[in-house]
């Protein structure tokens, strides 16, 4: 492009965007603010948190702020919980967040929830029902039907709701939305998102005999609406298992190596979904926004290659391929996510590594989310643990019919693809609003923040439920495609797949007994 000129978004590329722009905002300010007991800007809100430790005590840090009230914690694993429990020591403690909500919900305004996915839709409901404002950690929920039920739940219930994928705050996330919207690279046909290996052990065809529950741990709470199962720490076969595995990558929680616990739960097909929950939520971001994806447009969803398919846990590496159509002036386009070894996993054909990287000092300055006045290198490639430089940089690339464009992280980078045409580029004029607090070097805390304005009167956050529940029912949907072979083929008028109906136990889950989800 001639670099004289600052790029402007279309006539047609600025109906569609400010459409969605108008989408983000979803259902608008809430009405009737004081009689629904919203909290003034003024006023501190008493926040609870469901879960005290892991992921929820980094967000309760950035909610609380020291200008927020933390009254009330609950976690099933006391040992776990422990570093929220010594931060907030007036904090009322309970392992059972029904407990909880039954004795403080009074005293409660709203609540942070950070547990494992498979309770999120219980834990949300709970407090949704009672009136309280819900930050729910990424993904939305386990499985897609939970994804438009809780959809449903917040629009019933009007609270203000934020899912916790931090990169929708980010600057560069809604720039690369704008320079998708300006037609920059053209209509976009291809998306391509990747990921190495996660670090907690997936493949495993034999879970271990059970051993004695941890005194601090209430296994039966943890399981929520799961199946019943033992639990277990692991024995010797699997301790080696987990270290061939593993190879040089560090462990999940600095070594350590229980089964389900830390986090290795995410790697179980009953309680997690893998990287694609954890972080295809996050790289797919500008995509979802940028290109308008719903369940509606949605198609197909395959998975065109998995290294094994274990009974328990998914595969190590594995492509999940979703195809959507046109939408809102949009050509049809198909989405790939890639859970594999090391290095990118696409790059434009003829284009060198070193050719897609950024040139040092130059372009515009988009990152925001590490240090705002240092632009990356050609040298500041990721590394593995090894100390090798494996990739170029980028996360995910956007084919489009007149270039290339890259986004990485959780949304924090942009670039035009080689790197010698984002050093000439200038930006378009901003469509959408910048997230107050966004350059500030803690994109986590301005999402958060963006939530707790919500809370108290202001505009709906960026990432509220209206925009969250559509996102992860369609990405979500990877999992039931990891379980078959072939196209699911998705009728999002019905909610379920039509061509292979035993692949919908993956749509809709069953619960526990005693555990009955219900508007």
């Amino acid at each position: 492009m001639n670099s004289s000129k600052r790029p402007h978004v279309s006539r047609r590329g600025f109906i569609r965007s400010a459409s969605y722009a108008a989408a983000v905002a979803g259902l608008g300010r809430m009405p009737s603010l004081k009689a629904m007991g919203y909290k003034s800007p003024n006023e501190k809100l008493n926040i609870a948190g469901i879960g005290a430790g892991g992921q929820s005590y980094q967000d309760l840090v950035n909610v609380e702020a020291g200008v927020e009230n933390v009254v009330a914690l609950a976690d099933v694993d006391w040992a776990r919980g422990e570093k929220g429990f010594e931060k907030w020591p007036r904090a009322a403690r309970y392992r059972d967040y029904r407990e909880m909500l039954d004795k403080e919900g009074k005293n409660i305004d709203a609540v942070v929830i950070g547990i494992p996915d498979h309770n999120h839709v219980a834990a949300a409901l709970a407090c949704m029902q009672l009136g309280k404002h819900v930050y729910l950690e990424k993904p939305l929920t386990r499985t897609a039907w939970e994804a438009r039920f809780l959809t449903q739940a917040s629009k019933l219930y009007n609270v203000a709701t934020q899912m916790g994928n931090q990169g929708y705050s980010h600057d560069a996330t809604r720039v690369a939305c704008e320079m998708l919207w300006s037609g920059e690279i053209g209509d976009v046909r291809e998306v391509h998102a990747w990921m190495r290996l996660p670090v907690w052990p997936q493949g495993m065809t034999k879970i271990p005999g059970p051993t004695p529950v941890p005194e601090t741990l209430d296994w039966d709470l943890w399981l929520g609406t799961a199946a019943d199962r033992p639990f277990t720490a692991g024995d010797e076969e699997y301790r080696e298992f987990v270290t061939r595995q593993r190879g040089d990558r560090p462990a999940f929680g600095g070594g350590d190596v229980g089964v389900y616990l830390p986090c290795n739960w995410r790697g179980f097909d009953d309680f997690g979904s893998s990287l694609i929950g954890d972080w295809a939520v996050h790289l797919l971001g500008p995509a979802n926004w940028g290109l308008q994806l719903g369940p509606e447009s949605l198609v197909s969803v395959e998975c065109t290659k998995k290294d094994s398919l274990p009974p328990f846990t998914f595969p190590r590496e594995m492509t999940i391929k979703y195809e959507f159509a046109a939408r809102g002036g949009m050509p049809p386009v198909t989405v790939y996510w890639h859970q594999h070894s090391e290095g990118d996993a696409y790059l434009p054909p003829g284009m060198t590594v070193d050719e897609a990287r950024k040139i040092p000092g130059a372009g515009p300055d988009l990152r925001v989310g590490a240090n705002p006045r240092r632009r990356r290198s050609s040298t500041d490639a990721p590394r593995r643990s090894s100390g090798r430089r494996y990739g170029s940089g980028y996360n995910c690339i956007f084919v489009g019919s007149k270039g290339y464009m890259g986004t990485s992280g959780r949304g924090e980078d942009v670039g035009l693809l080689p790197g010698e045409r984002w050093a000439e580029y200038e930006l378009p004029r901003p469509i959408l609003s910048r997230a107050p607090g966004a350059r500030t070097g803690n994109n986590h805390a301005a999402h958060c923040n963006d939530w707790v304005r919500a809370c108290k009167g202001g505009a709906p956050p960026s990432s509220h439920f209206g925009v969250a529940g559509p996102f992860t029912e369609w990405l979500i949907l990877g999992v039931a495609a990891v379980h078959h072979e072939g196209k699911l083929l998705w009728d999002a008028e019905k909610g379920e797949i039509t061509n292979i109906p035993e692949a919908n136990q993956w749509v809709k889950p069953t619960y526990r007994k005693g555990w009955e989800i219900r508007l």
